[in-house]
């Protein structure tokens, strides 16, 4: 083929040195557009094939590999091998083309080898996010582990190819720069560690509710890569984590919450200690018409009447014996109110505690789980209760503590 072209340039009336570069053209272009139909042949040729394969499975795993085009990746591998071979056909008189060329398919081979590999690992990737077992993994972390281990291979065998270097020989003198390498890699290092141990530990999974107060994160876990963990913000913005902080610093996983089937209401009033007073017998008659405490008021009455009489006690002074409060029966009506409303979980801890004193009053607390999960309907839930709380209090001759505007003042 050399000398028919060869021969034919010379014959059309081209100098020596004119005919062997106008060879040399023609040649290389007749390389590329073969590389180019075998490139476009293999192409579809593995696309119908793979393709019938895909349909005539059960399995997804080979539907994704087609989805991140690694048949498009695997075929051109064979245009490559066919212009490695060409260039030695095509430059066989010169030694120093042929040795450049070969050097440049490797490193193309690497790299090829290298896109190949990413979309082998993007797939299983993909279809580990299909299962559910795997759903809340960080599998793109140890995708990523992996890619940048493949890269720094592909590297490290591209800069020993260009040398002449061997490759094992290449690795061992990186001992000496290993100081740097980690300086240089430290992120992924301390991510990586920080996703085995996240994941280990079940630390922390996607959808999971986060609050970090040090990131300013609240809101829900999107992505867990290998150096970030993403948290979408309840206000719809998002915040990037390291993922080492994760192990490093003190975050609050709301998942326990989740699983738990309710979601805790934990807040407080504040009754002004100078409205708690005994209940004189005009005022439990008063009280008794409230129907949630009717049956108490009276059982506890009569239990309180027997002790007196027994022990003999003047009642003309309400101070000596027993007496019932209106602070104690505003506490007990508030249980029986929260026992029954239906937003609240019944089989989780439930009460209405009187706290410690403060110089406003005293707190009464309700601590108890809503049904409802939902931050609209939690906030919805709570404010209704808390407004009956405010409605009722008068019921019971009691006031909450307002501050006014002189306490404000210096």
């Amino acid at each position: 083929m050399h000398n028919y072209i060869f021969d034919w340039l010379r014959g059309q009336g081209f100098t020596v040195t004119t005919s062997t570069y106008l060879q040399l053209i023609i040649l290389l272009v007749a390389a590329l557009i073969l590389a180019f139909l075998i490139d476009y042949i293999v192409k579809r040729l593995l696309r119908r094939v793979s393709v019938y394969i895909a349909r005539s499975t059960k399995t997804r795993f080979d539907d994704i590999l087609i989805s991140n085009r690694l048949p498009a990746k695997v075929a051109h591998a064979f245009p490559l091998i066919f212009l490695a071979a060409a260039s030695h056909y095509i430059f066989s008189d010169y030694s120093y083309i042929v040795t450049a060329s070969d050097k440049l398919f490797k490193i193309l081979g690497i790299l090829l080898t290298l896109f190949i590999v990413k979309a082998i690992l993007h797939s299983v990737r993909d279809f580990l996010k299909g299962l559910p077992k795997y759903k809340n993994k960080p599998i793109y972390s140890y995708i990523q582990v992996f890619m940048i281990v493949a890269w720094l291979l592909a590297a490290f065998s591209m800069f020993a190819t260009l040398t002449g270097v061997s490759f094992y020989k290449f690795l061992t003198g990186l001992g000496a720069a290993s100081a740097i390498i980690i300086l240089v890699f430290r992120d992924s290092i301390l991510g990586f560690v920080a996703s085995i141990q996240v994941t280990v530990n079940d630390m922390v999974r996607i959808g999971d509710w986060i609050t970090f107060e040090k990131y300013g994160a609240d809101g829900d876990v999107i992505e867990i890569t290998l150096a970030t963990v993403k948290v979408q913000n309840w206000d719809k913005t998002i915040t990037t984590i390291p993922t080492y902080a994760l192990i490093s610093d003190s975050f609050k996983n709301w998942r326990g919450m989740s699983a738990s089937g309710g979601r805790r209401i934990k807040r407080s009033v504040i009754i002004k200690a100078s409205t708690i007073h005994f209940l004189t017998e005009e005022d439990l008659r008063k009280m008794e018409k409230i129907q949630l405490i009717t049956d108490y008021i009276k059982r506890r009455d009569e239990e309180i009447t027997n002790h007196n009489e027994a022990h003999d006690i003047d009642r003309s002074v309400m101070i000596n014996g027993r007496n019932q409060t209106n602070f104690g029966v505003f506490r007990k009506y508030l249980q029986t109110y929260i026992e029954k409303h239906s937003a609240i979980h019944k089989n989780m801890t439930l009460m209405v505690r009187q706290l410690e004193q403060t110089p406003h009053g005293i707190p009464l607390e309700i601590y108890a789980f809503s049904k409802d999960q939902r931050w609209e309907n939690y906030e919805y839930i709570m404010g209704d209760i808390f407004d009956h709380v405010y409605a009722a209090v008068r019921y019971f001759d009691l006031e909450i503590y307002e501050m006014n505007w002189r306490e404000q003042l210096p």
